[in-house]
């Protein structure tokens, strides 16, 4: 006489046997994801990591402040520059420029338009207007006379009538003379006077 067949032994050995199969199946999955990720990862890295630059720097070398680590004083310090020892720039020389080849005296008169001269004294030197109007002499004027003048004069000045201001200028630089100016009433019009006073020197 046969046993009955027991229906629920059956189920549970082919549930068994299923998750067997799903085991195994997971295992060679992962065992061949495994090599395949090692081999990608053996491949060397076409990529070439840069290298750092052993070249100096030119410019001023800055350090940087370090971070506070967490519970210590967070005090900002500045980054120190380092001078560089030259200067950056050389200092621009001046511009040059060449003399003027114009001259700025004014053009001389000739001897034969000069007007004639007159020296006068107005000093306690004796032979001074002898000795100024032998200078005039040398420097192409004819001296019409010299004498002592008396007056209160207030500097040595060359004295011209309407029309000889360019005469007279000329006339103060040979002798040096420092002023000129319009012929007072008692002086002649034909000529240019001159009158010295204690402030020449010659």
């Amino acid at each position: 006489m046969s046993r009955p067949t027991d229906e629920r032994g059956q189920v549970l050995s082919s549930l068994v046997a299923v998750l067997a199969v799903v085991a195994i199946v997971a295992g060679l999955l992962v065992l061949f994801g495994t090599r395949g990720g090692d081999s990608t990862a053996d491949q060397p890295s076409s990529a070439t990591s840069p290298k750092p630059s052993t070249k100096p720097t030119t410019g001023p070398s800055t350090i940087v402040a370090s971070v506070p680590k967490p519970g210590e004083s967070e005090t900002p310090v500045p980054p120190t520059t380092e001078p560089t020892g030259a200067p950056t720039q050389e200092p621009t020389p001046e511009p040059t420029q060449p003399p003027s080849s114009e001259s700025t005296t004014e053009p001389a008169i000739p001897p034969a338009e000069r007007p004639a001269v007159e020296v006068y004294n107005n000093t306690g030197r004796k032979g001074l207007a002898d000795s100024v109007a032998g200078r005039a002499r040398q420097a192409g004027w004819t001296v019409a006379g010299a004498d002592n003048w008396h007056g209160k004069i207030a500097e040595s000045t060359v004295y011209y009538p309407p029309g000889m201001l360019d005469a007279a200028n000329q006339l103060a630089r040979d002798l040096g003379v420092s002023r000129t100016k319009g012929a007072l009433d008692n002086m002649k019009k034909d000529r240019l006077t001159v009158i010295l006073t204690s402030d020449y020197t010659g």
